[in-house]
């Protein structure tokens, strides 16, 4: 379910009111793959559910370059939504969660074993109020960029 970036506080005030562990992961998600796939159904099992930051287009642009995202905001919002291990969706436009960290205040917050808690500016704001930091190892071989570069072959 997408729920939009302006009611995300208080929906995950209300998550937290009735006791529910909250997730947070967020990313591109530009093209599924197995190791996405995989990523979000361990983040989801460290809690009661998974709330996905998932950068905006223009955020993907700026981050990837200028021939990504292959899939608009709202398409890769709904392929995601779909999945059982997602489940919430919000659209971000910042370079980093930051801002959108100090609006959901998981109790977990979920990346990728590719980050560091020196390299993950959101680790800082998530430990300062006493939420934990969770790494999860990546899928060996997948990624969008291989995808893309495996498609550009043919």
């Amino acid at each position: 379910m997408l729920i939009p970036r302006e009611n995300i506080a208080s929906f995950c005030d209300t998550l937290r009111a009735a006791e529910q562990r909250v997730v947070f992961t967020n990313g591109c998600f530009d093209i599924l793959h197995a190791g996405h796939v995989r990523y979000l159904a361990q983040a989801r099992a460290l809690g009661d559910c998974l709330v996905l930051g998932l950068n905006s287009d223009a955020s993907v642009r700026r981050l990837k370059g200028e021939s990504r995202p292959v899939n608009a905001e709202l398409d890769r919002a709904a392929v995601l939504s779909a999945l059982r291990s997602v489940d919430f969706v919000v659209l971000f436009d910042e370079p980093t969660a930051e801002d959108l960290i100090e609006k959901v205040r998981p109790a977990v917050y979920a990346k990728g074993g590719d980050y560091t808690r020196e390299t993950l500016p959101e680790a800082k704001i998530v430990e300062k109020y006493g939420g934990e930091v969770r790494f999860i190892d990546l899928v060996p071989g997948r990624s969008t960029t291989k995808i893309i570069e495996k498609i550009g072959q043919k």
